[in-house]
């Protein structure tokens, strides 16, 4: 058993296992960092199923979590893949402190989802948010776009970097932003969905793009409440917490009054992604 540290975001975790769990980390290399003091600790290893009470669940894409408590007051996400038990992640009431417990043959998906989880919830407070997005950094600023599954995040930023002089993929799946000293910041993660872009970078967030589907280009501001609403169903979190809750309203709140959004109505084409470059970089 040893432990390793990695930072994202400025926040730095560790991660407790044998050699055959971090031969299954390599996205988290670029990450990795010196021992220091961790925002929260997991310890990965195998073991019995987890007993718990399901208190609800949520579905994507043929995966599942499924969140409850056990007899002991204990948080537990048990992790699903295709109808089949990846491991249970049983956490401490803070989410400082966490073990997951593997089974099945979906390791490294239990692994990574475990981190996220842990990760979004540990740093609700502290101006951070996990995003479900695409980023891409052009002309020293970073761009997020959100959208529901299959909105074509990936393929918009996509053909910014096709089209855009000087845009880079960030991020293609689950972007971080966090707010430290009133200015908010875009970070590429560990967690990057089908495309492998585990960078370590980092860009001023220069602006946020909702993205909608539709038979012609077309982009406009979203302001107040709509640009609110834009920014909760994208970010991950365990807002049934009321502490958790609180931490993400206010992250929400001074990204949606200091962060300029826009709502983009697009085809999949390279018009489009220059409709919105034009517009958003100004």
């Amino acid at each position: 058993m040893e432990t390793r540290y990695y930072k994202v975001a400025g926040h730095t975790f560790g991660v407790s296992g044998e050699a055959g769990v971090f031969a299954l980390m390599e996205n988290y290399a670029p990450f990795s960092c010196q021992a220091d003091e961790a925002l929260f600790m997991l310890t990965v290893g195998k073991g019995l199923a987890v007993s718990f009470t399901e208190d609800l669940r949520q579905e994507e894409e043929g995966q599942q979590i499924i969140c409850g408590r056990t007899s002991s007051g204990e948080a537990v996400y048990e992790f699903v893949w295709w109808n089949e038990s990846a491991g249970w992640l049983v956490c401490k009431d803070n989410y400082h402190e966490g073990r997951l417990v593997l089974t099945g043959r979906h390791t490294k998906m239990a692994i990574d989802n475990a981190l996220m989880v842990m990760f979004a919830l540990a740093t609700a407070d502290k101006g951070t948010a996990l995003f479900h997005a695409a980023a891409v950094s052009c002309d020293d600023h970073g761009y997020l776009f959100l959208g529901k599954s299959g909105t074509g995040k990936s393929t918009h930023a996509g053909l910014w970097v096709k089209h855009i002089d000087g845009a880079v993929l960030m991020n293609d799946d689950n972007p971080v932003v966090r707010i430290s000293e009133g200015r908010a910041v875009v970070y590429g993660s560990p967690w990057s969905g089908k495309t492998a872009c585990y960078r370590n970078v980092s860009s001023p967030l220069g602006g946020i793009v909702l993205l909608k589907q539709a038979p012609y280009n077309r982009i406009c501001r979203l302001e107040g409440i709509e640009a609110y609403v834009a920014l909760v169903a994208s970010i991950s979190g365990q807002r049934w917490d009321e502490g958790i809750a609180d931490g993400l309203h206010d992250t929400e709140n001074k990204l949606a009054s200091t962060v300029p959004m826009w709502h983009l109505e697009c085809l999949p084409d390279e018009a489009a992604a220059r409709l919105c470059q034009t517009t958003i970089i100004l």
